[in-house]
């Protein structure tokens, strides 16, 4: 994998903070020589339709959502896994995540990592109402 392509919400601030924490991250390297390159796109935009013309467009303004350069999509808790995964610094925390056991904890995770979300009380650290963190 050398290329991921991050669907965001970019009129939420949620979204915004995660994809300006995330670009600002080390790239962890893809196995293959190079670094694992991250591609931000506008969710429910002109780009990502023509980009991605077979995904749900209105659920991907609703929940992040990841494209590997291999065509497969991360949805959910997945797409923050794999977000981290291509991080340096947080690869080894995105593979422990990964478990079936582990998964539900990922999003909350990033969010604090990012400092999106506070771990305790769960609320947001800017004041977002949270809608595209909710299932649906």
């Amino acid at each position: 994998m050398r290329e991921l392509t991050v669907l965001y919400d970019a009129h939420c601030g949620l979204c915004r903070r995660f994809k300006d924490w995330l670009a600002a991250q080390r790239p962890a390297l893809n196995g293959e020589g190079g670094v694992v390159r991250l591609r931000f796109v506008a969710a429910g935009s002109t780009d990502a339709r023509a980009l991605y013309p077979g995904l749900d467009h209105e659920a991907t303004l609703r929940e992040v959502t990841v494209v590997a350069d291999d065509g497969s999509v991360y949805v959910g808790d997945r797409a923050w896994i794999v977000c981290m995964w291509a991080t340096g610094e947080h690869r080894h925390t995105a593979v422990r995540l990964a478990s079936p056991a582990m998964r539900p904890v990922a999003r909350a995770m990033v969010q604090a990592a990012a400092g999106l979300r506070r771990l305790s009380g769960g609320d947001y650290a800017d004041g977002c109402d949270g809608q595209c963190d909710r299932e649906g």
